[in-house]
């Protein structure tokens, strides 16, 4: 099994992120799967009975389909995977690639992408009345969906026809037709700001959907940056290497020169087609069937052999919900620190809130006030601000990826007419399964499960073994430990 630690530069594209992965056992191979149904719920059986360590899942030898299309699923969704994406250490847990990733962001700089000539991208191109998506085994993930989605683990990549940047974004991309696509964006995403910026003008909204690519741009185009800084120029920085790109036919716009698959093709104003409904993240058909605008599609470029990549969402977990934990509780420490608060130990995101709506923030408290203040950042920071619902506030001695040792804090640490908050009218949106259709706010609750800061030294001690007591005894009797 090969050791991902001794590769010397991150990896080229999909194809070989697969082969590393599958060299350090975290790849599961699938033959004969239907795109109908069976994907789908296969990607839903496997994560949830490997909760937080599933492997991804290629699904080869597709029926209707030539033999080397493939359908990928849950490419980063593991705490390996996640470490092999991003260039960390093996790690241990969850918590490991958490504070890699923070420790990163300390030094993290920006490096834009560079254009080339050509790449794998242009192996083939299909153009205006050649185009047929339907080429491509589109999955249909959930019983109740209203068609197939081409775009889960996607990219659509736009240009600001004002600050002239490129925003990347991740959105589901109905297949309406065999040159239709249905793009759905909620209310307050960068994608969709920049699609009624053209719209306002009267333009038709130029656009790319890659549906298969490098994991690394998966993970920046699902989770928030701040507007106006490219996912191409932020994960260039992670990378450590800027992205290649090439220039699409029609727009000029730049994507990733060894993408398995990109559509490329126009929105219009007042053009819309019945979209959704969709199994979501929250683990409901949050947002319903509405009339969204649609992408007309003017090219499809491909690889050979192309690996469509996708994800399911549902009822947590699911085949992408645990990498997003980890991205997003890395990011939400990055913005904490950066706003100036000290003294944080460790932020979590758990998944069975879509990593969205239930954070945990460690602090070791230094003074009056600074466990609210943790809340309200935590709560309120990019990376946190969209669709949340409950923000909790622990001690240091407690792991906010402890689920157990959290509640146990909030049950004996938090008064909850003194410890709890609510800010109301915050940013949420359609798949918020609990506010009321047509509405974009919610409300979050702040839960400070912390010592109060002024009882700190007579608050009662915990009755528990020290770490260097339970490290003694457990070496003594290891012989038996070790059989438990």
């Amino acid at each position: 099994m090969t050791n991902w630690n001794d590769y010397d530069r991150p990896h080229h594209d999909l194809r070989e992120f697969l082969e590393r992965a599958e060299s350090a056992g975290e790849v599961l191979r699938i033959s004969g799967a239907d795109w109908n149904l069976e994907v789908g719920t296969l990607a839903e059986i496997v994560n949830a009975k490997r909760q937080s360590d599933a492997p991804a899942i290629l699904f080869e030898n597709i029926p209707g389909y030539p033999a080397g299309y493939c359908l990928l699923s849950g490419g980063t969704n593991s705490s390996k995977r996640l470490a092999l994406t991003l260039g960390f250490p093996v790690p241990k847990g969850p918590m490991d690639v958490v504070r890699a990733y923070r420790d990163r962001m300390l030094r993290h700089a920006p490096i834009p992408p560079r254009i080339v000539k050509t790449g794998p991208i242009f192996e083939n191109v299909d153009r205006d009345d050649e185009v047929d998506i339907y080429k491509f085994p589109i999955p249909f993930l959930h019983e109740q969906d209203g068609g197939r989605y081409i775009g889960t683990d996607d990219l659509v990549i736009m240009r600001d026809p004002e600050e002239d940047w490129i925003n990347i974004g991740t959105y589901r991309a109905m297949a309406h037709s065999k040159n239709r696509v249905g793009l759905w964006m909620s209310p307050g995403k960068q994608g969709r700001q920049i699609r009624e910026k053209y719209f306002k003008q009267g333009k038709p909204c130029p656009v790319l959907i890659s549906c298969g690519h490098d994991p690394m741009l998966f993970l920046a185009g699902g989770n928030e940056l701040r507007f106006g800084l490219s996912e191409y120029d932020y994960m260039g920085g992670h990378r450590g290497l800027p992205f290649d790109v090439v220039l699409s036919e029609v727009h000029g716009l730049p994507m990733p020169a060894s993408s398995e698959i990109v559509i490329e093709g126009e929105m219009y104003p007042n053009e819309t087609m019945a979209e959704g409904p969709f199994g979501e993240f929250t683990g409901y058909y949050a947002g319903g069937k509405s009339e969204q605008p649609f992408v007309r599609i003017q090219r499809v470029y491909y690889r050979n052999n192309p690996i469509l990549t996708m994800s399911t969402p549902l009822v947590p977990p699911s085949d992408f919900s645990f990498s997003k934990c980890v991205m997003k509780a890395g990011m939400i420490w990055d913005e904490v620190e950066r706003a100036g608060l000290g003294g944080v130990k460790g932020v979590w995101c758990h998944e069975a809130g879509g990593a969205r709506m239930f954070n945990v923030i460690s602090i070791k408290q230094a003074y009056a006030g600074h466990a609210k203040q943790a809340g309200m950042l935590a709560a309120s920071c990019q990376s946190g601000a969209y669709l949340g619902r409950f923000v909790v506030v622990v001690d240091d001695d407690i792991d906010p990826t402890d689920l157990f040792q959290v509640v146990w804090a909030m049950c004996t640490r938090c008064d909850p007419v003194e410890d709890i908050d609510i800010v109301r009218k915050t940013w949420s949106g359609p798949l918020d399964p609990r506010i009321p259709r047509g509405t974009s706010t919610n409300s979050r609750a702040l839960i400070f499960a912390c010592r109060p800061f002024e009882m700190i030294k007579d608050f009662p001690p915990v009755a528990r073994a020290t770490p260097e007591l339970r490290e003694r005894i457990a070496a003594k009797f290891a012989d038996i430990l070790d059989k438990l």
